[in-house]
């Protein structure tokens, strides 16, 4: 039966049994497989769950692998983790905003303490004081001037993102960076809200 469906396949594609090199050919609940097949470039992922959901989750986590990894193939550039990245760039923004005259250097701080939320926030779900913890990561960046140090989310005893091998690639970075940068300047070009059942008075 798989010999017929596969021959079935090659005839619809216009392929010679010859041009196709496999081995192994067997059917399992309602599935063809098709196995150890040389000069392969493709790869297809069965996915099974208990239930949909399950599977749905799966698939959202096998998607979020492979942006990873397109992400890598794209720019092969990497940052740790932990928060480290957010806590060197305030550190950066704010001896920057020291350096400015204007009135920009507000903003610039407003902008660096945004940075801080992520670390802090990372802190707080790993059951630490946020505050407590955030300034002494910072203090320590500072005084080693190591921008690998991060939050310990796994309790490993170290804060070196290096060393617990914790790393984000930068595309990304820079895209979660820039995206809520332009969300922010999208909320502040709103300037009234109405409120359901407001008069327009």
């Amino acid at each position: 039966m798989a010999e017929i469906a596969v021959d079935a396949v090659l005839t619809v594609a216009d392929m010679q049994r010859r041009d196709v090199d496999f081995e192994l050919i067997k059917v399992e609940d309602k599935m063809l497989v098709i196995e150890q097949c040389k000069n392969s470039r493709a790869v297809t992922i069965f996915i099974r769950g208990g239930n949909k959901m399950i599977i749905e989750e799966a698939k959202r986590s096998l998607h979020d692998a492979l942006c990873v990894i397109r992400n890598l193939i794209r720019d092969n550039r990497v940052v740790y983790g932990g928060g480290a990245a957010e806590i060197s760039c305030a550190l950066a923004v704010s001896e920057a905003a020291d350096k400015c005259p204007t009135l920009e250097q507000y903003a610039m701080r407003a902008f660096a303490d945004a940075l801080e939320v992520i670390p802090m926030a990372l802190s707080e779900n790993s059951g630490m004081n946020p505050i407590q913890t955030m300034t002494e990561v910072r203090a320590r960046q500072v005084k080693e001037m190591n921008p690998a140090l991060g939050i310990d989310c796994l309790h490993k005893g170290t804060n070196d993102m290096k060393q617990q091998h914790v790393i984000e690639t930068l595309i990304g970075k820079k895209q979660q960076i820039s995206l809520a940068t332009q969300m922010v300047r999208m909320i502040l070009k709103i300037d009234d809200i109405r409120k359901p059942g407001e008069s327009e008075e």
